[in-house]
């Protein structure tokens, strides 16, 4: 079985959405880390030298490689990415992996049928 890494990052107010999303595509965790900071194309707005961007998440979740592609999806339409600004995800192979041999044992009926 080969697994992606999925790193998300999104406005705060979409984690939660995103988490259900992404396990009713087939994630069965995820690891979020709050209040991260991000630069993209526009310039950040301040005020009086405090940022007023909202705070950020980094969502990492590690998929089997045939599910990576609907979850991917999942968290562009729950995270609304089709604005400017409202976030990023990419994939990433995974050329190994320990840990998840339970995971593997759910997953394997859900693969099987994909394929």
């Amino acid at each position: 079985m080969h697994f992606k890494l999925i790193v998300a990052l999104v406005d705060d107010s979409h984690t939660e959405p995103i988490l259900h999303a992404t396990r009713e595509k087939g994630a069965l965790g995820s690891t979020v880390v709050s209040r991260v900071r991000g630069e993209g194309v526009d310039v950040k707005r301040t005020f009086l030298g405090l940022s007023l961007e909202t705070s950020r998440d980094m969502l990492l979740f590690l998929v089997e490689e045939h599910l990576s592609r609907e979850i991917l999806e999942a968290i562009e339409r729950v995270g609304d990415f089709a604005q400017s600004g409202a976030g990023i995800a990419f994939q990433i192979d995974v050329e190994d992996a320990v840990g998840v041999a339970h995971q593997m044992e759910l997953l394997q009926s859900v693969v099987e049928e994909k394929l």
